[in-house]
């Protein structure tokens, strides 16, 4: 099997994601209402940079999660177990306008008691389909084998098929100076799907976090600097221990809504759901 060309230089949404390849760190989330998201800028922008590739309103992310028929992953999480991971695809940038040749991340997100681990590789979309779908070899250069290797005994041994995706719309703010480990990312409009799972099908999503709320992660290396966790009590952020993935599982009930599950009393009514898309438009 030839080997591929060296992963060309990043550029646009990818920038942002190339960026992140020292994944070991800690994690706090915090649910935060839209309202409060301009203060919240404003107070970040203070003592952080705004990643250049970031727009004010954010940038897309789609993932696409993978999972044994069981939802093995998906109850590793719900339990809390010190060691559990998980694998997706995930795209930076329009979900309409992906194609084959599309550059995504196949990744392997773990957990290690309380520290966050990832690991990944850039592909075409195509490739990653074919790795992670078809469970076919792949092209790929010298130093990705183990992850590759990894990839493939996991899909292949835990029979892990696609399940749902997400999707959300997500800012980014990194340290400077003193901060230089921090990033504060807020996504808005969380929402996803169960079906259709081609990140370009026409195909409906539903709003997975109430589209009146976002949620806000506080990434660091070792600690949380005084003024975020003085920030978060300003604005009254909960702190939530909120999986994206779980959440998706659960609003298409795939799975009982468990503990972690954002309160139904914080969705609004169908009235209000309706007015709020008219606002805001439909979801990508």
């Amino acid at each position: 099997m030839g080997l591929s060309a060296p992963e060309p230089e990043a550029s646009g949404y990818l920038k942002t994601a190339s960026a992140l390849h020292a994944f070991n760190r800690y994690e706090i989330k915090y649910l935060a209402h839209e309202s409060d998201v301009p203060r919240l800028r404003e107070a970040l922008s203070g003592h952080m940079a705004s990643d250049e590739f970031s727009p004010v309103g954010g940038y897309p992310v789609t993932s696409l999660y993978y999972d044994t028929q069981n939802l093995r992953f998906y109850w590793e999480k719900i339990e809390g177990l010190k060691f559990r991971r998980k694998l997706r695809v995930r795209l930076y940038g329009p979900p309409a306008e992906a194609t084959a040749e599309t550059p995504v991340y196949v990744e392997i997100k773990q957990r290690v008691n309380r520290v966050t681990q990832k690991r990944r590789i850039q592909l075409p979309y195509s490739d990653a389909m074919r790795l992670c779908n078809a469970r076919r070899p792949i092209d790929h250069v010298a130093s990705a084998r183990p992850f590759v290797n990894e990839v493939s005994t996991l899909v292949g041994n835990l029979d892990l098929c696609p399940t749902v995706t997400t999707g959300y719309l997500r800012e980014a703010f990194v340290g400077t100076d003193a901060d230089l480990g921090l990033r504060v990312t807020i996504d808005h409009r969380v929402h996803g799907r169960d079906r259709d799972f081609h990140f370009a099908a026409p195909a409906e999503n539903r709003f997975i976090i109430p589209p009146h709320l976002c949620i806000v992660e506080i990434k660091a290396n070792e600690r949380v600097p005084y003024w975020v966790t003085d920030l978060t009590a300003r604005l009254d952020m909960s702190v939530v221990r909120v999986s994206k993935y779980c959440q998706s599982v659960e609003a298409f009930g795939l799975a009982p809504r468990s503990r972690m599950h954002v309160p139904d009393e914080l969705f609004p009514s169908p009235a209000d759901r309706g007015r709020t898309l008219a606002k805001t438009g439909t979801l990508s």
